[in-house]
């Protein structure tokens, strides 16, 4: 395993993280035989970075598990976040710091996030409540190693937030189709320039770009290198990086484990062409053109109260687009639509839940309406009746 260095503390740390959120199971009910099999192997291959959060349903407490019954916490990294939208009081910090190292069974986690993070405004409020005096406590003790942010919001935010405070690292939203999204490529280097090691989060889009990319993207994969998939594309472009300290990914299967542990130890700072790197500019062109909501499944804004699949039907819209509409719709209806649930997107009441939940800021309500006008022709709108009123 390729390691790369953490600016602040010296840690060599491994150059793939392990992103807990998509352990194996349904969200929030985690197959904890398959997650200590992943867990372990990962270890076994040299990951040391483990990422979760208090709000991943069953994440900490399944990976607390997994360190605890193989007594591997010593030889891992824990990065866990802290939920700032249920924080209204100082003592509310210590609340659910303490609900979190039960989960995770430590006394310490070495890398705490204040989560999700998308403008000044965000930090001054914690500034408000006294977050500054509660770091310093929590560092003297050694009960937090080193302090961050994940971000998820403008560009000109982001560098404002980076001077607000000595931050060991961050934590940014960053693949070929996001140079210019959130952070981009100039928030990474800028971080960089100041001494903040800089982790990755969502380096295939929620997994788009593993499987979803347009034919032509994945046409000019294959002429450069057939054998190459488009995850390693994805993965050896952002280490391609010097600035990229370590790259996340939402492992849930051996497979992915296993081809991404080896990318990780064969791809280099500077080591792609500049025909690779052209190559990488033409497909983000390709899949941009087809990208029309940009959905990464993390599922925040999930449960929905008349209970819409939002991640799934954004997928199949998107996929409407980027490979065909019937392909779209097929989708649609077996993920999202009225085959296998009795509910529509246009049931969608616009209550703003999700959108206030959502990282990427989209305007859920409004999209929602454009995938009923896409995805749901008049066909499909009588067999969704007829599935109806059988599901009664």
């Amino acid at each position: 395993m390729q390691c790369r260095t953490d600016i602040k503390s010296g840690n060599k740390l491994s150059a793939l993280g392990f992103g807990c959120m998509r352990l194996p199971g349904t969200f929030g009910n985690i197959d904890l035989q398959k997650a200590d099999a992943l867990i372990m192997d990962a270890i076994q291959r040299g990951v040391n970075f483990f990422d979760t959060a208090y709000i991943y349903p069953g994440s900490e407490a399944a990976l607390g598990h997994v360190l605890e019954k193989n007594s591997v916490r010593a030889k891992v990294y824990i990065a866990t976040k802290l939920p700032l939208f249920k924080c209204h009081t100082y003592g509310d910090f210590d609340k659910y710091f303490n609900i979190q190292l039960e989960r995770l069974k430590t006394d310490y986690i070495d890398y705490y996030f204040m989560h999700n993070m998308t403008k000044q405004a965000d930090w001054e409020r914690l500034c408000g409540l006294g977050i500054e005096k509660w770091i310093n406590e929590k560092r003297a003790k050694g009960q937090i190693k080193h302090i961050g942010f994940s971000f998820h919001g403008a560009k000109d935010e982001f560098t404002t937030l980076i001077d607000a405070y000595d931050w060991d690292f961050c934590m940014i939203q960053y693949n070929y189709i996001n140079t210019h999204y959130q952070a981009g490529t100039a928030g990474l280097k800028y971080a960089h320039a100041k001494g903040i090691s800089v982790f990755i989060m969502e380096p295939l889009l929620g997994g788009r770009l593993a499987k979803d990319l347009p034919t032509a993207a994945v046409e000019l994969f294959n002429a450069k290198d057939a054998d190459a998939s488009p995850v390693s594309w994805a993965l050896r472009w952002l280490w391609n990086q010097p600035e990229v300290t370590l790259v996340l990914s939402g492992m849930n299967e051996p497979g992915q484990l296993q081809e991404n542990v080896a990318l990780a130890a064969s791809a280099q700072a500077n080591g792609m062409s500049e025909k690779e790197l052209a190559i990488i500019e033409q497909v983000a062109a390709a899949f941009s053109a087809t990208y029309k909501i940009p959905c990464t499944g993390c599922n925040y804004c999930l449960p929905c109260p008349v209970k819409i699949n939002i991640p799934d039907s954004f997928m199949a819209y998107n996929a409407s687009y980027a490979v065909s509409r019937f392909t779209g719709i097929q989708l649609y209806a077996t993920t999202s639509g009225g085959f296998n649930r009795a509910f529509s997107v246009r049931d969608c009441t616009a209550c703003g839940k999700c959108e206030k939940l959502c990282p990427q800021e989209i305007e859920i309500a409004q999209k929602l309406k454009d995938v009923g006008k896409r995805m749901e022709p008049w066909w499909f709108r009588a067999v969704m009746a007829i599935a109806r009123r059988v599901m009664r």
